[in-house]
């Protein structure tokens, strides 16, 4: 890839494994890739570029070592409390959620390649991810409860809708561990299970999967997937989608005619990196 990140610290890789692809990896595996400061600041930045770079039109993210996320650094979130630290105002000001992602918006598909245990914030992460795949030999959990602590950033009303409230309230009230193929087939958060080292080969075959359709179209779609997720009223839904921007995007741009006319002739798109909104 010809684009260069941003400058940023070693708590986060960044790699392109296709064309269009970014691959973010969590990078304190001593520290089970717990969330720091720096770690959250750099996945801050690294996604506000990303979220503006035409030419980039998936993220995965992922983890160094045996874990994907171990939740916050409680060690440091301590010293904080010590020092007057005020939660409530945190979450209320963190508008993106915890590591930068867990109450992020935006258009561009996400996908978790979950190498390992994933615990407290990395769960509130992945929930709200696109697509998430897991290796077989993780373990999710949202021990907060257990620390005297809250899973507030995002996750509640998420898991919720996607498991119910009665298997919801299992996680987040009992605090215990699940495995992938609960998390995949009993609470539906993970839409796949591979073997350890097929992983990351499966999450970029999905990505370069994606980059062979319209990004447009997906960019569209994914703000109404988004739309959806914020009202309760379909038809409303439906409206705020037609007229969303990404939806004009890909109505009046020029991958439309594109996808219509390669049809037409029998042939593959070539796809155009979609005008910025």
């Amino acid at each position: 890839m010809s684009v260069e990140p941003p400058a940023h610290s070693d708590a986060v890789k960044v790699a392109f494994p296709a064309e269009h692809v970014l691959l973010l990896s969590m990078n304190r595996p001593k520290s089970l890739n717990a969330m720091s400061f720096d770690m959250e600041q750099d996945l801050r930045t690294l996604l506000d570029w990303f979220d503006e770079e035409p030419s980039l039109w998936v993220v995965i993210i992922t983890g160094e070592g045996r874990a994907f996320c171990a939740g916050a650094d409680l060690k440091l979130w301590k010293k904080k409390k010590d020092e007057g630290y005020n939660d409530q105002e945190r979450i209320a000001a963190n508008v993106h959620g915890f590591g930068s992602l867990s109450r992020r918006i935006m258009a561009k598909p996400i996908i978790a390649c979950v190498n390992g245990d994933a615990y407290g914030g990395a769960v509130e992460i992945l929930l709200n991810c696109d697509l998430v795949i897991s290796s077989e030999d993780a373990s999710f959990a949202l021990p907060e409860v257990k620390r005297g602590v809250i899973a507030a950033q995002g996750v509640i009303p998420r898991l919720r809708t996607s498991s119910g409230h009665q298997r919801a309230a299992e996680m987040l009230l009992l605090g215990r561990k699940i495995t992938a193929a609960e998390a995949q087939q009993r609470f539906g958060f993970v839409n796949l299970v591979v073997p350890r080292s097929q992983l990351l080969s499966t999450a970029v075959d999905w990505a370069k999967e994606i980059t062979q359709n319209s990004p447009d179209a997906v960019q569209a779609t994914k703000r109404g997937l988004v739309i959806a997720s914020r009202t309760g009223d379909n038809e409303r839904a439906v409206l705020d989608h037609a007229w969303s921007t990404e939806s004009k995007r890909a109505y009046t741009g020029e991958n439309i005619k594109e996808g219509l006319k390669a049809f037409s002739e029998r042939r593959a798109p070539r796809w155009k990196n979609p005008a910025k909104l």
